[in-house]
Parts: structure tokens; C-alpha cells; sequence
């Protein structure tokens, strides 16, 4: 069993949750969900605050928030992973402008949880700033601007010209930069143990050190028992890859952060980070930051792909991508080359084949899954579960009728395969090969 603290910052930095026992032997419930991170905890959430009644089990294969609820960079952003496309497409545009509006509202209704439950996870609303620090950087984000503004979009984006940019941070070479008022910056790791400890106050039953092996309509196993409940739900994002049968389903990615010791306030000053502001830059390979609570430079930037859908849960210190983490952020910052670099980290996001998040249920078999987030979880897991608790229920509300939702065979079947290997890793590699010298010839 990992040790909370080697899995990232955010885990070493509260105190640990008392581990919770495995499942052993067989079980009933209503509903079983498998996976203790955002996406499980928030679909158990909801079904308890519509149907109080319910007997609800969730396993964890580790511990909760082990995955990427525990690791992320703290974006609570309104960014949904095939947003883009399903807008460009006639015949999906109103539905996924409304899906958009549902996602504004999803990085409120973190907050308004927060408040609800006296769940304290450092929750800021200050916005995110995509900075250009080239001219390619600067045509693109302009374009995304430009983009936005012709979806109808205009009142949740703005263009900050160098001078409007330096107001909010103090970013070497800035250009300009596409601020975002709707997104805020979390503690991930208080926030997924804030919600897990809500779920069983309401009566939620949560095991770990249970890993599910396989999944089936009315039941799931696990080496140790197994759970029959009338609905299932598959909450595993990357760790999809593990459960017989999804292997292909998501491609696990991982994406890698450092965090630096808390910054004088002098320092803090030169970086212009007034609030708490998220940050990046406009490259193809992602770049983020956020001002900690505490006054840290939290800097990541994804990443790679394991032969065979591998993943990978504890990173060494030396390890070299750790390095070229800190290049980029001194890019930023020059100023911080003599603070120290306290943690490194990282971990596995979920990839679809159409590079679209979804919601997935199937009437006839009682199956759900949800996921795909490519990185954008947070927010998107929050509305997720609640569309899936809406699905579960039998609810017909506003966040059905929305292009990510799939209620059309099971999940298990009815689902886009990414390709065998070697074509997988050859594929993966190749898109992070273009962007990598797209950015490098600047164009």
C-alpha cells in the first residue's frame, strides 16, 4: 500500500484519512460505483442529496482521491474535453452551448458544495489566464478568442493586451493573454477527502484497498468478494485500463507537476500573482499553475503515454521530465531559480478515441460510466455526477439533453476503442511529437 504522502503535495500536505477496510466477501446494494475519486464520490453524492435511502457501496482500489483526484493541479475549470467540435457541428451547436453554460455553473457548484458542507479546499474563484509568450502563442490564443466570441460566447472570455496581462501576473515575454473569469483553483486532495467523508456521513459505504477486476451488469468482483446491485457505475478514468474488458477504452496519459516552498512575499510580488489567478502558457503541450493557499508555485505540464496503456503511480525525484517542469516555470520566473523545489509528482489522466468527455448509461443493462476528461476533471466530474445521478434516478432535467451524454447500448460494448499496440503508442507518440515541434518552430 502507497504511503498518501509519496502520491503528491496535496496528499503530504493535509492530515491522512484513516484507511478505510476492504471489502471481504459478498455484498448487496442499490448501486455499487467503482472508484473513489471525483467522478464516484460526486455521483454518490448526489443520489444521496435526491434519494437519501439508497444503499450505496464504493470501491476504491487504493485509496480515495489515490487517481487523479488527488493529484491534479487544482484547475476547477469550465473546459470540457470535445467541447470545441460538438459547437463546430450544426447539428450539435445549441445542445453543447448549453453544455457549456452547465459547465459555468459546474465550477460554481463546487464552491456552493464547499459552503453547503463546510468543506474547506482552498476554494478561490480568480479566474485563468492562458498567457502568449510567443507570436505563434499570441495567433493562436487570438484565435481561440475569436472563436469563442462567435459562439455567443463573448461574456466568458476576454483578450488582455501586455499591459492588462502584467495586472494579473508578471510573466517573462508576455504577449497578451486569454483570460477566463469562469474557472477557480482547488486543493485536490482536501477537496475529494472533503467529499468522501460527506458521502458517509450521509451513509455511503466506501472500501478500500479493493480493486474491482471485473465489471458486468448487476455486478462487480474484486479478489476478495464481490457486489450485486441493481445499477452500476464505473468511476476509474485512466485506471479504466485495469478492469478486464476496458483496456482499450481510455488511454491513461500522465501528466507531471512540481511545487516549490513557500514564496516570500517579495517574490510573490515580482510574479504579479495578486489572487490566485491559474496559469499557462499557449503551447500544444499543456502548461499549469496556481498560487497555493500557503504561498507555493504549484507548475505542471503533460506528458507521456507507457507502451500497453501502462501507468505509472510514483515518480522518482530525478527523473528528468521534473527538470524541464522547472525550466519552464524559470521561463516565467527567472527570479525563482534559488527557490527550492519541495515536491514532484504525477499521474494518469483518461483519453478517449474521439478526445471527447461522456456520460454513459444504459437503461437495459442499469451500467454507467463517465470520464474521458483529458485533464479537465474537476469541474466536468462535478456535473457528471450529477447527470449520472439524474440517469441513475430516472430524472429528466436540463443536463440530459446535452451532446456528451450516451444512453445508447453498453458501455462495456457500445464504446470507441483506441487501437492495439504497437498502432496505440505509435499514434499517441506521433500527436505528442507534432506538438512538441509545433511549439518549437512557432508555428
Amino acid at each position: 500500500m502507497y504511503d498518501p504522502k509519496q502520491i503528491s503535495h496535496w496528499h503530504a500536505s493535509i492530515d491522512p484519512s484513516p484507511r478505510r477496510p476492504a471489502l471481504e466477501g459478498d455484498m448487496t446494494a442499490d448501486v455499487v460505483i467503482v472508484g473513489a475519486g471525483y467522478t464516484g464520490l460526486w455521483t454518490a453524492y448526489y443520489l444521496m442529496e435526491q434519494s437519501p435511502d439508497l444503499k450505496i457501496i464504493v470501491l476504491e482500489a487504493n485509496f480515495v482521491g489515490f487517481g487523479a483526484s488527488g493529484r491534479n493541479g487544482g484547475w476547477c475549470s469550465p473546459a470540457l474535453a470535445g467541447l470545441d467540435e460538438w459547437l463546430e457541428n450544426p447539428t450539435h451547436h445549441d445542445r453543447a452551448l448549453h453544455l457549456q453554460h452547465l459547465m459555468f455553473d459546474a465550477v460554481d457548484e463546487v464552491g456552493r458544495v464547499a459552503q453547503r458542507e463546510n468543506i474547506d479546499f482552498d476554494y478561490a474563484k480568480d479566474g485563468e489566464l492562458n498567457v502568449a509568450t510567443t507570436a505563434a502563442q499570441e495567433k493562436k490564443l487570438k484565435k481561440e478568442y475569436d472563436f469563442v466570441v462567435e459562439q455567443g460566447l463573448g461574456d466568458s472570455v476576454q483578450w488582455l493586451d501586455e499591459s492588462a496581462t502584467k495586472e494579473f501576473i508578471n510573466i517573462q515575454g508576455s504577449r497578451g493573454a486569454l483570460y477566463t473569469p469562469q474557472c477557480a483553483v482547488i486543493h485536490p486532495a482536501k477537496l475529494v477527502t472533503g467529499v468522501a467523508a460527506t458521502v458517509e456521513k450521509k451513509g455511503v459505504r466506501i472500501y478500500e484497498q479493493s480493486p474491482v477486476t471485473h465489471v458486468e451488469a448487476g455486478r462487480v468482483r474484486t479478489g476478495q468478494g464481490s457486489v450485486t446491485a441493481a445499477q452500476v457505475v464505473i468511476a476509474t478514468e485512466a485506471y479504466s485500463a485495469k478492469i478486464d474488458g476496458l483496456s482499450r477504452r481510455l488511454v491513461p496519459v500522465h501528466s507531471q507537476l512540481i511545487v516549490t516552498e513557500p514564496l516570500s512575499d517579495e517574490l510573490m510580488a515580482r510574479t504579479g500573482l495578486k489572487n490566485r489567478v491559474v496559469f499557462g502558457d499557449g503551447r500544444g503541450l499543456v502548461t499549469y499553475g496556481q498560487r497555493t493557499a500557503d504561498n507555493r508555485i504549484a507548475f505542471g505540464y503533460r506528458a507521456s503515454y507507457i507502451f500497453g496503456s501502462g501507468i505509472k503511480d510514483v515518480f522518482d525525484a530525478d527523473d528528468p521530465s521534473f527538470d524541464g517542469i522547472y525550466q519552464i516555470l524559470l521561463s516565467f520566473f527567472p527570479f525563482l531559480k534559488d527557490v527550492q523545489v519541495d515536491q514532484c509528482w504525477g499521474g494518469a489522466l483518461g483519453v478517449a478515441r474521439d478526445m471527447s468527455a461522456f456520460v454513459h448509461y444504459d437503461a437495459e443493462t442499469k451500467l454507467g460510466w463517465a470520464g474521458g476528461y483529458t485533464g479537465n476533471g474537476v469541474a466536468a466530474s462535478n456535473l457528471a455526477g450529477r447527470t449520472m445521478a439524474d440517469l441513475l434516478l430516472g430524472q429528466d432535467t436540463e443536463r440530459l439533453d446535452t451532446p456528451w451524454v450516451r444512453t445508447s447500448g453498453s458501455p462495456l460494448t457500445k464504446f470507441p476503442h483506441w487501437e492495439p499496440e504497437p498502432l496505440r503508442w505509435m499514434g499517441v507518440q506521433g500527436v505528442r511529437t507534432m506538438l512538441r515541434l509545433s511549439d518549437w518552430l512557432g508555428v
